[in-house]
């Protein structure tokens, strides 16, 4: 028995992707600007002076 000609047809996975897919001239993405050095000390000083938010009890019956 020939097995290769047995069962379902190939799926989409061997199929070529479309023509949209990663066509030439295509925008690059942009990465956001790093925070300067400056910026994350101020960020995190700030942080550390900021009032401890507490969560409020949750109900137990819920």
């Amino acid at each position: 028995m020939d097995y290769a000609k047995s069962g379902n047809p190939k799926g989409f996975r061997h199929n070529p992707r479309g023509p949209d897919h990663a066509q030439k001239g295509a925008p690059k993405s942009v990465t956001p600007p790093r925070e300067t050095k400056a910026e994350l000390l101020a960020r995190m000083k700030a942080a550390a002076h900021a009032p401890v938010q507490k969560d409020p009890p949750q109900d137990p019956a819920s």
